[in-house]
């Protein structure tokens, strides 16, 4: 079995000359010719070099790992039942999916509600990011879920003032918060401001707590797809020069005259900008917490990557010991906005292995009586029985699906469906539905229904997250009515079994020739 592509792919916009012979260690072509113009990765390295480390072209794209694990979710199978239901009285006349309750509860005090158990990881300062705002906070804050703002966004506000070191003020920050309280509905959901280094050095959460009214924050060692800092493009050589001034690291130097001079020819049309390493300690990190407790932050939240074994172990132990909000865990492969993309498919601990481990720790907390975080999964969830899966993988403990790709895919959809209509240019396969967003958004007539006339101020962005957000929402209470769990708290790992013995050995949920055996024999002893 082949687990992943070394030297070409559509993320790098290279391919092989012969597609159908390739070498497998190293991805080259079976016979390299004198003649070749370069369009496998080695090839575009030999003439662009560093340009060709991350997914191509930035800022109009989320990228994620290619790689196949040996493992995923698909090797594990939902079990049904003909019998019984939990959560409400075993009644056909009561027991239907639409009575199933998917909303949630989280935090130390349970302060947090949510209509859907999912949760919008770090969008930071990427332009995918901030071009797909709008519909992803409205969106978010309609649908009753929570969304994180990611790193560096004040660093990169060109508006922001600094003083003494510190954000004063950030327009940029202040529209993006002010955007989803805007919207929010009966207080659910939230809005989270994630920080890293710079972030922390700018004492950005502190001032979105004090300036915007922010409750909620996230401390981020690190994600699935990447085992180093954010990092963006720069096409502007003055901002590079800015984000050079305030700390970040800026490749190459945009102070240097011979990079301006071939900046200035068109040699290269883009910078580098990098955030630093964080580095993880105990003391520092539950002095962090009491900083921002004492600043007036309701929840704290941690999230953490795809890190090694005894990491994910120092991140449980120190979200237990802080008595931490949520905990969220993102496993390898994850989807971003610029990653390098080698790093993206070939570091980190993949899915299931994560998860599991996930839940191994925290089981071992919980047994000994100490303080269990609710927890979150990440890593490519898009779909309702993967939610389901995953929920089951780590249950009791496993409370939140932590999605990004594909929300963020869903608002990107809608506001290009939103221009389409506007331009009177919609594709065959859309305009099938209508020429209207009444037409074609399938959740309009409810939408206008809760909004009134504010409903031609929700943007197309913020239709398609909420529209796809319903589909998980009866999608996911769907399989749980098959499972016969109507509320979340009831779903058990004895709801999924392993297809494979190897799935079974790392997750150690049940392979499902041994499932149920003791139970079925009692049945068949009559």
């Amino acid at each position: 079995m082949k687990y992943g592509k070394i030297n070409a792919s559509a993320a790098t916009l290279t391919k092989n000359r012969t597609e159908d012979a390739i070498v497998p260690i190293s991805g080259m072509c079976a016979t390299c010719i004198d003649g070749c113009i370069g369009m496998c990765e080695i090839g575009k390295s030999a003439y662009r070099g560093v340009e060709v480390i991350y997914p191509q072209p930035f800022g109009i794209i989320s990228s994620a790992s290619e790689k196949e694990y040996p493992v995923d979710l698909s090797h594990f199978t939902i079990l049904g039942t003909c019998r019984g239901a939990h959560g409400i009285e075993a009644d056909s006349d009561l027991a239907l999916f639409e009575n199933v309750n998917i909303e949630q509860k989280i935090g130390h005090d349970k302060g947090i509600k949510l209509k859907i158990p999912v949760v919008i990881p770090g969008l930071g300062s990427t332009n995918i990011a901030k071009n797909n705002w709008e519909g992803l906070a409205i969106g978010a804050a309609i649908s009753g879920i929570i969304i994180t703002i990611g790193e560096n966004v004040c660093g990169m506000d060109p508006e922001s003032t600094i003083k003494n070191g510190r954000i004063t003020h950030s327009p940029q920050m202040k529209n993006r918060v002010k955007l989803y309280q805007r919207w929010q509905q009966d207080g659910y959901g939230g809005i989270v401001l994630q920080a890293n280094v710079e972030d922390t050095n700018l004492a950005t959460q502190e001032y979105a707590i004090e300036k915007l009214g922010l409750e909620i924050v996230e401390l981020k060692w690190g994600q699935g797809a990447k085992d180093i800092g954010g990092e963006v493009k720069i096409k502007d050589l003055k901002r590079a020069q800015m984000l050079k001034e305030r700390g970040y690291i800026v490749l190459p130097d945009p102070r240097d005259p011979n990079v301006i001079d071939a900046f200035n020819r068109h040699v290269f049309h883009e910078f580098e900008r990098h955030s630093r390493l964080g580095m993880v300690e105990i003391e520092s990190f539950m002095k962090r917490v009491e900083v921002l407790r004492a600043a007036g932050a309701k929840h704290v939240f941690l999230k953490t990557g795809a890190y090694r074994p005894s990491d994910l172990a120092l991140a449980v132990r120190c979200a237990s010991e802080a008595k931490i909000d949520l905990l969220t865990v993102d496993a390898a492969g994850g989807g971003t906005g610029m990653s390098p993309w080698r790093m993206m498919n070939e570091w980190g601990v993949p899915p299931i292995e994560l998860w599991s481990l996930f839940y191994n720790y925290l089981d071992k907390l919980a047994k000994k009586g100490k303080y269990v975080p609710d927890a979150a999964f990440a890593s490519g969830i898009t779909m309702e029985d993967q939610m389901f899966k995953g929920l089951a993988l780590g249950a009791p403990y496993f409370k939140m699906i932590g999605m990004a790709r594909a929300p963020l895919a869903a608002a990107m959809v809608g506001k290009n469906i939103g221009l389409a209509i506007e331009q009177g240019d919609l594709p065959v396969y859309v305009s099938r539905f209508g020429r209207t967003k009444d037409e074609i958004f399938e959740t309009a007539p409810e939408l206008k229904i809760m909004f009134g006339e504010k409903f031609d101020d929700i943007p197309t962005g913020a239709i398609g997250l909420y529209t796809y957000m319903k589909r998980l929402h009866q999608g996911l209470r769907q399989i749980m009515a098959g499972s016969r769990k109507f509320a979340l708290e009831y779903i058990e790992r004895n709801d999924i079994s392993a297809l494979t013995r190897e799935a079974s050995e790392i997750s150690g949920i049940p392979y499902i020739m041994d499932c149920d055996k003791e139970n079925a024999e009692k049945i068949l002893d009559y």
